[in-house]
């Protein structure tokens, strides 16, 4: 797969998730995008591991609550690092 394939199969899973959930994923839609229980997606990332490092620069506070940003989530995706 050439790198414009690539790209384009990016943003078509990014439109996809994008009007699916909007801008901004939260927890609970997260961890079920992933099959993991709320619990589990939070002790994974409260972890040292591949998972979490992959997944921490997509995470958003706002006030108390935690968001994982679409286009970030998107990519992970179609990179197969997830």
């Amino acid at each position: 797969m050439n790198q414009e394939q690539s790209s384009n199969q990016s943003k078509c899973t990014e439109r996809l998730l994008f009007e699916q959930y909007g801008p901004l994923l939260t927890l609970h839609q997260t961890a079920e995008l992933f099959h993991r229980t709320v619990d589990g997606l939070r002790v994974s990332l409260g972890r040292d591991t591949e998972f979490s490092n992959q997944l921490r620069p997509a995470r958003r506070k706002i006030g108390r609550r935690v968001y994982f940003r679409t286009s970030v989530i998107a990519r992970l995706i179609e990179e197969g690092r997830l």
